[in-house]
């Protein structure tokens, strides 16, 4: 933590702002170690103050790192009264701040105004001054994403024979099944909503769990992920049921899992997010099927289960060691199905070491 706030003071020192605003959980967490929904942080050259209300207050001494204050120490946990935006903007107030650095995709225009409410400075907004630093996960951090996705490879692995005890089982029961394991193995809960979908309905690049029963010849598409020790895991895994629905899913399966090796393969240091991501986009394309893979490639994953950097085809972000990345290629036909394959990788010195170990050849429940 000491050399993340360290890091901090160094880019507000780039943004030409003398002090920095958060109110979001997720750079917060980063920041200071707390795990709680609602907060603020304010932070100058000299001060580092992490502000709560009364519910969050015994916590926060538990989690926050605070080993003493001032700028080589770390945050003086405060307890405000009344509104937490409010509050922040009094004590930038009073420290005499005269320009805030903020991330703009984490402060809502209303949060902002509450702030400015008490805070007569510049509000700057300034993009990435965290979510640059998290790009690139400590040992610490790699360590904690990985039991999240051993944990997943586990509850995936009981689910898979699960299944063939509990024939019509429905997608909702199927996604609350995986979501009730990951908590009874220890996980705070799932990292998103779990997506269990059957048949036609894996088409549905990010569908929502239904009432649709399993029934022979289904495809099946397993999105989960769930949060450990702060951190997030994803996995998505592709299967038929009792049989294969036909020769296009064969055809697709294959290429799916084809353009996810050679992209595999090419992940290292140096390579931009663009470049990996058009390896496996140029693959899909040359088979005929460009149209139906129309989202990126990858993206981050650490304390939030989508975050920097996005590995798209719009993305001139370089590729770094110790950044963790998903690569997931899907095809989506409408009303037939689709096919997605996602492995969840950290980038090492010369390559990139999976923390996902489930199956991935073509398999029939």
């Amino acid at each position: 933590m000491k050399a993340r706030l360290g890091r901090l003071r160094e880019r507000l020192d780039l943004a030409a702002c003398d002090s920095f605003l958060s109110l979001a959980a997720p750079t917060n967490q980063y920041l200071t170690g707390f795990r709680g929904s609602t907060s603020a942080v304010v932070v100058t050259q000299n001060e580092a103050l992490f502000l709560c209300d009364f519910r969050y207050t015994e916590q926060a001494h538990e989690e926050v790192w605070s080993s003493g204050t001032g700028a080589d120490g770390g945050y003086a946990v405060e307890e405000v009264s009344g509104n937490l935006q409010e509050g922040a903007g009094k004590r930038l107030r009073d420290l005499s701040a005269r320009t805030a650095a903020f991330e703009p995709d984490e402060l809502t225009v209303g949060d902002l105004s509450r702030v400015q409410t008490h805070f007569d400075g510049v509000c700057t907004p300034s993009p990435e001054i965290v979510s640059r630093l998290r790009r690139v996960k400590s040992p610490e951090e790699v360590d904690r994403i990985r039991a999240a996705a051993r944990l997943v490879d586990g509850v995936l692995a009981d689910g898979l024979r699960m299944l063939a005890l509990a024939p019509g089982i429905t997608e909702q029961e199927l996604a609350g099944w995986f979501e009730y394991e990951f908590r009874k193995r220890g996980a705070a809960g799932a990292a998103f909503s779990t997506i269990a979908l059957f048949g036609p309905r894996t088409s549905l690049v990010h569908g929502e769990a239904g009432d649709r029963a399993l029934a022979k010849g289904d495809v099946v598409l397993l999105d989960l992920g769930c949060r450990l020790g702060g951190y997030c895991s994803d996995l998505t895994r592709t299967y038929a049921y009792s049989t294969i629905p036909g020769d296009w899913f064969d055809e697709v399966y294959t290429l799916t899992l084809t353009a996810q090796k050679i992209a595999l393969e090419a992940v290292r240091p140096g390579i931009s997010c663009h470049e990996l991501d058009a390896i496996a986009r140029g693959l899909i394309a040359e088979a005929g099927y460009g149209e139906h893979f129309g989202h990126g490639l990858g993206h981050g994953v650490g304390i939030d289960v989508h975050e920097e950097p996005r590995v798209g085809k719009d993305s001139d972000v370089v590729i770094e060691e110790g950044m963790v990345i998903t690569i997931e290629p899907g095809i989506y036909l409408p009303h037939r199905g689709g096919v997605r394959i996602e492995d969840l990788v950290v980038v090492t010195k010369d390559g990139c070491e999976c923390l996902s170990s489930a199956p991935k050849e073509l398999s029939v429940l």
